[in-house]
């Protein structure tokens, strides 16, 4: 989207290179904050990004196996009192830099494999602008549970605790924002956003609105999470897993398969990139602890939300990532929810047959598919086959090629906690 649109959509002060006020002071829980020059409510751009998931480690080759190759859902290594599948990443991950090593967990660790994607956009940014100007705001569910899981069995077994473990240090969710500040040396503000499998959508929501303050010139945003047996036991508690790879939007889905990854995105305003954040859209229905509501009507808020806020109608979405974690009442929730917003035509996948559910990380992973489907030109394909004819949408079973200007993606947890986000492609 050239600059005049931009500004025709959003208002002629918008984008304005000059536009500055005078600078007011932004009060957080830790620390002081002065709101940056030139502050505006342009959408951020987004830079630079990267994923790591079952399916690989970079943006291409997880991309190579969404077209169609083999999943990477697979028996888990943990062992369990039931069959699943999950999606699990490479079992040795790279040590974290010393300097890191305190805050040491696998959560830590993969989103420290995911960071170089963003290094050098992170360092020159930094350099020219100053460490207080970039920000950083994680999404996660699970933090150091893994970490917190061993250490607890060792004392049980033990009557002791494993000497290099700090609960705080570890287990606690703001170690991950102190693993990105020591890689990128950022020291604006910072947090996390823990929200169940709506996490780093609505860390998405939390960059726009720090980038629309001013109170940080660029944000990193990153979602992370980790297999660890208080998930997998906890999901299957409900009934929620499916003792095989998930089939989403299938007419025989049985249930979910959680996987693990992180994703990362540095996204700045008035910059040069491939798609901008166009709008965030977030609701929450409270209908139930871990039910959707049948109609989806808190996902539709969440969805219009979104529409309003890019200044877009429902017709000009190409491609909707949708939610769709297998499960017999999400799909048929999320189905009920686009039709009301949508209408029939819209292809729609869900990616989560490939890589399992990433919880946390699932919001900000499935938005940066988004953006390779932008960029890309293709529509990604559902594995299930055949898929429910009752839901009337278009859940295409192979990829398609087209010309996907805009795109959403769906984030529905647990509570009732909704995000839609939506990208548009800048040229």
């Amino acid at each position: 989207m050239v600059a005049t649109e931009r500004q025709a959509r959003y208002g002629d002060s918008i984008g304005a290179s000059d536009r500055s006020f005078e600078s007011s002071e932004v009060l957080l829980p830790s620390a002081r904050y002065i709101a940056m020059p030139d502050a505006s409510p342009q959408p951020p751009t987004i830079v630079a990004w990267g994923m790591i998931n079952a399916l690989g480690n970079s943006s291409d080759s997880i991309w190579e196996r969404l077209l169609g190759g083999p999943t990477g859902l697979v028996q888990p290594a943990v062992e369990l009192p039931f069959q699943t599948t999950a999606g699990a990443c490479a079992t040795e991950l790279p040590p974290l830099p010393k300097a890191q090593q305190v805050h040491d967990s696998r959560c830590a660790r993969l989103l420290a494999a995911a960071y170089p994607s963003v290094a050098s956009t992170a360092a020159a940014f930094v350099r020219r602008y100053g460490a207080e100007s970039l920000g950083i705001v994680v999404g996660t569910s699970t933090g150091g549970m893994l970490e917190a899981e061993s250490a607890l069995a060792m004392h049980a077994r033990d009557q002791a605790f494993p000497p290099h473990f700090d609960l705080h240090r570890t287990h606690a969710f703001g170690a991950l924002v102190e693993v990105l500040r020591g890689l990128s040396g950022a020291r604006g503000p910072g947090w996390i956003v823990s929200s169940a499998c709506a996490s780093s959508a609505k860390a998405l929501a939390s960059a726009q609105r720090i980038l629309n303050l001013g109170i940080a010139r660029a944000v990193l945003v990153a979602g992370v999470d980790s297999l660890c047996q208080t998930t997998l036991r906890g999901f299957q508690s409900l009934s929620l897993l499916s003792p095989t790879p998930c089939r989403p939007f299938a007419a025989d889905r049985d249930g979910t398969s959680i996987g693990e990854g992180a994703a990362i995105a540095f996204l700045q305003s008035a910059a040069e990139g491939p798609a901008i954040l166009a709008g965030v859209g977030e609701s929450s229905d409270a209908h139930h602890m871990s039910q959707p509501e049948p109609l989806g009507r808190g996902a539709q808020a969440a969805m219009r939300a979104a529409l309003e806020r890019a200044h877009l109608s429902p017709r000009e979405i190409d491609y909707i990532n949708a939610h769709g974690t297998a499960t017999v009442a999400n799909d048929s929730s999320e189905a009920a929810a686009i039709s009301a917003v949508f209408g029939p035509l819209v292809p729609i996948s869900s990616t989560k047959g490939a890589t399992g559910h990433l919880l946390g990380a699932a919001g900000l992973t499935e938005a940066l598919i988004c953006l390779e489907a932008i960029i890309r030109g293709v529509v990604l394909p559902n594995r299930a086959t055949p898929t429910d004819a009752s839901f009337g949408l278009a859940l295409p079973t192979v990829a398609m090629r087209r010309q996907i200007r805009r795109a959403m993606s769906n984030s529905f947890a647990f509570g009732g906690s909704n995000a839609s986000v939506v990208l548009e492609a800048t040229r």
